[in-house]
């Protein structure tokens, strides 16, 4: 009873509303209409909650058939603006799910309160999944429904720099986008088997044969981008600039000068046990704190606010406290760095900083030692756990080398001004004056460069910096785009990376983890429809103005879609043009993919093998 009240209060239950709106004429003949049928049906809108219409639709009373054969009817306007076809659905909820799913990465129990809480509405989990499905399904229809509109705001910003990426989860699900730079927008997205050139031209040429050819091409340094994106400009025979990430090329070299010792510095810690053996230390001394352990740390705040300096530790369980934070401040070498990842972050050389730095440090609270002995054996403990990287040999040798090659990596990264954060507001004459600096600091290098002697290593290092720069140096630089006299300025500039569409992959990926509550995406990303990226253009204002309006008016263009479809049909006409590229995406070059899997995990095809394998088959004589 409580449910039924509660319906009422929020919709129209019980109440049936008549949809007989007056008679047309016929389109064909000009005749009067007549009724065909009068029939009930369901509805179910966020505006009027869940009601029942009782909906007359017209017939020609003169028979008049479309070109197709069917016959000219008239339905009501109110409901087929409301209500999606051969559904009792309304269009409002289908984009109230379609948001929350794909936008708001609401899980399915999450999104079926909220509309029973606030909409008296109830629908079921696979309800969700297909309202969403479709919703991402009707977003793409009117993407390509708008791309003249959309191609007309590109052409009068100057054109549009043309950023693409993909990414996937362990091989899987593999997404491929294209975005336009300076808008932000993405304008085109698909799923393929893998990441090959074959596949992603294909993606390339459908972009541009709606939205039209870019200014500029921004793309990272993969086998497959690559090609890809030369032979799209060779076909167009324009004289477009292509762009390589300067994020991309740092972290390109940055591997290969730091990789190989890198990894001999982490397989030397733990061969060493350095870690392991504080983290024990860390516990031991948390055990003899005990309950206490509260007090223990506000007694090492206030040791650290100390203004005296003083290197003798306090005695008791105070000094074990602080030998203890002293440790864990040693393992804490994460802290340092920046979240932009090897090789611009070096944790294990950050480790060995960390030990060196504990180390001293110890030597000189010992100094003047603490009245307790207790202490002053925990602290003496830390230390020759420490010892082990201040003495061993294989630690210097690394560390030298490892440092060598990490300076030469600063300074390139330094001439291409990339910190954790792009400069802001960059000028045509902050590009010209670093690619300047950048060609001069070359040169100089390559004077650095030592002919002979025993400085191999630095030879080495210096020979794999400018190998890189012979290979993509010509992509480098063109990042000042001149632009059409209609433009609204005269020069533009270009992003030196590609991290507009990486942080939009990462995006995309948190919210995914968000709502499945997964830190493995490879279902999920195989899951995904490729329509979901583009969904994402409705956080661009710009965008919900050029495609319908205002996110309010959004249910409205998808039943325009609709008609307009529906119209097509009746006269016979093609259907409104979509990518047809899905058979050519989907070949089957990855190993295992998941159509595969379908075919292949299956339990008959477990006892055709196994029976094959168990038998004796006769052979054919030649």
């Amino acid at each position: 009873m409580n449910d039924r009240c509660c319906k009422q209060a929020f919709g129209l239950t019980d109440v049936v509303v008549s949809a007989k709106e007056e008679r047309g004429r016929c389109e064909i003949c000009h005749g009067p209409m007549k009724v065909q049928k009068t029939y009930r049906h369901e509805g179910r809108t966020l505006r009027h909650g869940v009601f029942e219409v009782c909906e007359t639709v017209y017939v020609c009373a003169g028979r008049c058939h479309h070109p197709v054969g069917t016959l000219v009817t008239q339905r009501s306007l109110s409901v087929s603006q409301t209500i999606m076809p051969n559904c009792n659905a309304g269009y409002d909820l289908m984009v109230f799910v379609g948001r929350q799913r794909l936008l708001e990465h609401r899980q399915r129990e999450e999104i079926m309160a909220a509309l029973n809480d606030d909409y008296g509405i109830r629908i079921s989990a696979g309800e969700v999944s297909d309202l969403a499905m479709r919703f991402s399904q009707y977003f793409l229809r009117l993407h390509y429904a708008k791309a003249d509109r959309i191609r007309k705001i590109l052409e009068n910003d100057g054109g549009w720099p043309m950023h693409i990426d993909a990414s996937g989860e362990n091989g899987r699900g593999t997404l491929f986008v294209v975005m336009a730079g300076w808008r932000k927008w993405v304008l085109g997205a698909w799923k393929i088997a893998t990441e090959k050139a074959e596949l992603i031209l294909p993606c390339l040429r459908d972009t541009v044969e709606r939205f039209g050819p870019p200014c500029a091409g921004m793309r990272d340094l993969g086998r497959a981008v690559t090609p890809a994106l030369n032979d799209l400009v060779s076909e167009l025979g324009l004289e477009i600039p292509v762009l390589a990430c300067h994020q991309h090329f740092l972290a390109d070299i940055g591997k290969d000068l730091l990789n190989s010792d890198h990894c001999a510095l982490r397989d030397l810690f733990r061969r060493t046990k350095v870690q392991a053996d504080i983290k024990r230390l860390i516990r031991e001394f948390g055990g003899k704190i005990g309950l206490q352990i509260d007090d223990a740390r506000q007694t090492v705040i206030a040791w650290q606010e100390m203004e005296d300096h003083t290197y003798q530790l306090p005695p008791g369980k105070n000094g074990i406290a602080v030998v203890r934070a002293l440790s864990q401040w040693v393992i804490d070498y994460h802290a340092d760095a920046s979240g932009l990842d090897f090789p611009f972050d070096r944790p294990y050389f950050d480790f060995f900083n960390r030990c060196m730095i504990g180390s001293k440090a110890i030597d000189a609270f010992l100094r003047i030692p603490s009245d307790d002995r207790k202490v002053t054996g925990a602290l003496k403990r830390l230390g020759r756990i420490l010892t082990k990287v201040a003495c061993e040999v294989p630690f210097r040798h690394i560390i030298k080398r490892l440092q060598r090659r990490a300076e030469l990596f600063d300074e390139l990264r330094d001439q291409l001004r990339t910190a954790k954060k792009l400069p802001e507001n960059e000028t045509v004459a902050d590009i010209d004056l670093m690619r300047k600096r950048f060609y001069d600091w070359t040169a100089s290098l390559k004077e650095r460069r030592p002919k002979r002697g025993p400085a191999q290593d630095m030879r080495d290092a210096i020979d794999i910096i400018l190998k890189h720069i012979d290979v993509h140096g010509e992509h480098l630089w063109g990042h000042v785009i001149t632009l059409p006299e209609n433009a609204p300025s005269r020069m533009r500039l270009v992003s030196r990376t590609n991290e507009i569409i990486e942080n939009f992959f990462g995006t995309i990926k948190h919210g995914e983890r968000r709502r499945s509550g997964r830190k493995n995406l490879t279902h999920d990303f195989e899951r995904l429809p490729a329509e979901a990226a583009l969904v994402y253009n409705l956080n661009q204002p710009d965008y919900v103005s050029a495609v319908c309006g205002s996110i309010d008016r959004l249910p409205l263009a998808f039943a325009q879609l609709d008609k307009e479809e529906a119209r097509r049909k009746e006269k016979g006409l093609p259907s409104q043009k979509m990518s047809n590229l899905d058979k050519i995406l989907q070949l089957s070059t990855s190993s295992l993919s998941s159509a595969d899997r379908h075919v292949v995990r299956t339990e008959n095809m477990n006892q055709r093998i196994i029976k094959a394998a168990r038998s004796r088959a006769p052979r054919v004589a030649c």
